[in-house]
Formats: C-alpha cells, structure tokens, sequence
C-alpha cells in the first residue's frame, strides 16, 4: 500500500496553482476519494472558497487561524467523516508550526496532504510557510510558466497604479491591497533598476 505523503506544489503568480488545486479536488472526488480544501483565513479573496484568476471555486472546509492546531482540527473531523486528501490552498501563508500539525496530519492520521503555494515573496524571499515546507515536504512540484523572455516566472513582482515597488509589508493580497506580475529573475532586476533609477534622479532634482 502506498504511504500517504505530504506534498508542495508552488509556483509563481498566475502559474494556475488555484486551478491546479480545483482540478485536483475534483479528480479525487470523482475517483471516490474524500477530500476537502483548506486554507490560510489572511487570504480573504473569496472569502470562505478557493478563487481562481478564471473565477472557478471550490468551497472551503476549514480557515486556518495563526493560533489554530490543524492536526486537532483534522482529528476532530475523523471523529464523524472520512479522509483521504487535505488540499491546502495559498499555503505560503502557512505558520511554520502549521506544516508541521499537516505532516503528523500525514505519518499519524495517514492522510494525504497536498499544499499549493506561492515560494517567494515580491522582494524574492521564502514565506515562512513555503520555507517549512521545502524543509518538510515530499515530494515537492514546480508549477512552471514562462516569462515574456523565454526564462521560468519566479518573481512575483508587486504594482501600485500599474508601477512595480520593491519595498512595504512582505503580505498583500492580489486583487485587494494590490497587483502583482510574475516574471523571471533577469527581468525582475532590470525593472528594479530602472525604479531606483528613477527614485535617483527624482532625489537629484531635488
């Protein structure tokens, strides 16, 4: 018999990591598996479901709090359901110790837990969700897309009024505190360069 896993499937903005997700959730049901979908309550596009940027939604089963102990949540569940898969949604926004209740969730309870996520922040530096999980999780998946160049999207570039920032709080959600554009690595740079540029010769005007 095949041991349940713990896995991470991450990706850039716009990678179709939601729909990813979605078409999962339904595959499982369809083959008679039970499922359900969590997900991190700062995320609070959609509210109580997963949204895709093609506006498809799956109905979520738990919001995840900082404080909440997913491993009691899940247990208390079992009490009157069945469980094969967990698929977490926006699991960036994961607490560390949250990663860690998923894969007791995993080697005790024997459920399969799949994690969809973002790996960078807009500055290019690991969530504390994503890092856990690349310590924790097997196997692990890149959604890949590709850049405008031809390089892999990695970044996640953020706009204000359609400009890229590069500094401000690591957490705002796409679609409400702001909009972001996923690029490769070199194009990323060269945008910020040309942002400091600017930022530069504004100061030297001055």
């Amino acid at each position: 018999m095949k041991q349940p896993y713990l896995k991470f499937c991450f990706g850039a903005m716009g990678c179709g990591k939601t729909r990813k997700l979605q078409g999962d959730y339904y595959s499982k049901v369809q083959d008679g598996f039970e499922a359900i979908v969590i997900k991190p309550s700062i995320d609070v596009k959609g509210d109580n479901n997963t949204l895709a940027r093609d506006g498809g939604s799956v109905e979520t089963t738990f919001l995840i709090n900082k404080k909440d102990n997913i491993y009691i949540k899940i247990a208390n569940y079992l009490l009157e359901h069945n469980l094969d898969f967990i698929l977490v949604d926006e699991a960036q926004f994961l607490e560390g110790h949250h990663v860690e209740e998923l894969s007791n969730v995993v080697d005790i309870l024997g459920i399969n837990v799949i994690c969809y996520g973002l790996r960078t922040d807009f500055k290019g530096n690991l969530f504390e969700g994503s890092k856990r999980l690349f310590e924790m999780a097997d196997p692990l998946e890149p959604i890949i897309r590709q850049c405008s160049c031809g390089n892999n999207k990695i970044y996640n570039m953020r706009l204000y009024d359609g400009v890229p920032v590069f500094e401000g709080e690591q957490v705002a959600i796409d679609g409400v505190d702001a909009t972001y554009e996923s690029v490769c690595r070199k194009c990323y740079k060269d945008a910020k360069k040309k942002v400091l540029s600017r930022s530069k010769v504004k100061e030297f005007k001055k």
